[in-house]
C-alpha cells in the first residue's frame, strides 16, 4: 500500500471515529430516540410512535417525560402533573393543584368518547394515594392521558426525579407527521 493510500485510509478512520464519538456524546448526554409502547398516552402519543427525548430540558408541569418505570425493567412515558411541594386532588374529573382548578385540554378527545355518566379519572387526593399531603422534594407525580388504562402514579406512587430520562421534544409517526413539543 502506498504512502498516499495510507494517509487517505488514516484520514477516513479518524473521521469515522470522530463521528462515532460525537454521536455517542450527543446520544448519551443530550438527547435519545425512544419508541412509545402501549396506549396510556393516547391519543397524543400512540403505540409505536418514535419520539426524541431531550436529556437537558427543564421539567415543568404538564410536560411529557420518559422515566425508568418503578415497577418494571422498562421506560414509561407519562405527563407530569405534580412537582415537589404540590398538593394534588382530582374531584369530579377536574384536576386541582394547590387548590386551583386546571383545564386538561389534552384529555378532550378521551372525555368525548365516554358515556355522559362516566368519569375519565376517579376522584382522589394525593394523601389518599401516597400518605402525604404534597409531592415530596425530589419526586414527581405523573399521569397518563388515557386515564382509564394508564399505569401511573395512582398505582405506583410518585417517581424520583433521578429516574427521569428526559422530556419528550418531538414525535415522528406516522412518517408524514412530525410534532414538536415546547
Amino acid at each position: 500500500m502506498g504512502n498516499k493510500a495510507k494517509k487517505e485510509l488514516y484520514s477516513w478512520i479518524k473521521s469515522i471515529l470522530l463521528a462515532a464519538v460525537i454521536v455517542f456524546i450527543v446520544r448519551y448526554f443530550v438527547f435519545t430516540p425512544s419508541i412509545v409502547v402501549g396506549q396510556s398516552m393516547m391519543p397524543n402519543l400512540q403505540d409505536g410512535n418514535r419520539i426524541i427525548v431531550s436529556k437537558l430540558s427543564d421539567i415543568k408541569r404538564f410536560d411529557e417525560i420518559v422515566f425508568q418505570a418503578p415497577d418494571a425493567d422498562e421506560h414509561y412515558v407519562k405527563r407530569v402533573i405534580g412537582l415537589p411541594g404540590d398538593h394534588i386532588e382530582m374531584k369530579n374529573d377536574v384536576l386541582y393543584i394547590n387548590g386551583k382548578a386546571y383545564k386538561e385540554p389534552y384529555l378532550k378527545a378521551n372525555k368525548e368518547d365516554l358515556p355522559a355518566s362516566q368519569k375519565l379519572t376517579e376522584d382522589f387526593t394525593l394523601e389518599d394515594q401516597i400518605g402525604k399531603k404534597e409531592v415530596p422534594k425530589g419526586y414527581l407525580y405523573v399521569l397518563g392521558d388515557n386515564r382509564l388504562v394508564s399505569k401511573d402514579s395512582r398505582i405506583f406512587g410518585v417517581i424520583p426525579m433521578d429516574s427521569v430520562v428526559g422530556k419528550v421534544k418531538m414525535r415522528f409517526w406516522p412518517f408524514n407527521e412530525i410534532k414538536f413539543f415546547k
